[in-house]
């Protein structure tokens, strides 16, 4: 799965202790596993560094929804329950700048 396909995926709790099914963008892939953000319908949370994406065909999102680009993972490709959809390369750039500034690059 590249990068920009948004899945269903078993997310985890920040603090560990449980998981949430919920839609995540995936940022890499490996053999393994899948490093994803985390994808919200809470829109009311949104910070500078989150993205907001509107419904579409292409992401097969059904309400508007923030990337969390500060809520990363790494998860088992196992987790993955499905695919819903993935950005446009205009929203991958879009979150690509949005991860320089979360991961503090130049």
């Amino acid at each position: 799965m590249p990068k920009g396909d948004i899945i269903l995926v078993a997310f985890p709790f920040t603090d560990l202790s449980a998981t949430k099914v919920r839609p995540a963008v995936i940022l890499t892939e490996t053999d393994i596993d899948i490093t994803a953000n985390f994808i919200t319908t809470q829109v009311k949370w949104q910070e500078s560094k989150d993205l907001l994406l509107e419904v579409s065909q292409t992401n097969g999102l059904k309400k508007p929804s923030l990337i969390i680009t500060g809520k990363i993972a790494t998860l088992n490709n196992s987790l993955i329950l499905g695919l819903l959809g993935k950005l446009t390369n205009d929203e991958i750039d879009k979150l690509n700048q949005k991860l320089k500034i979360v991961l503090q690059l130049d």
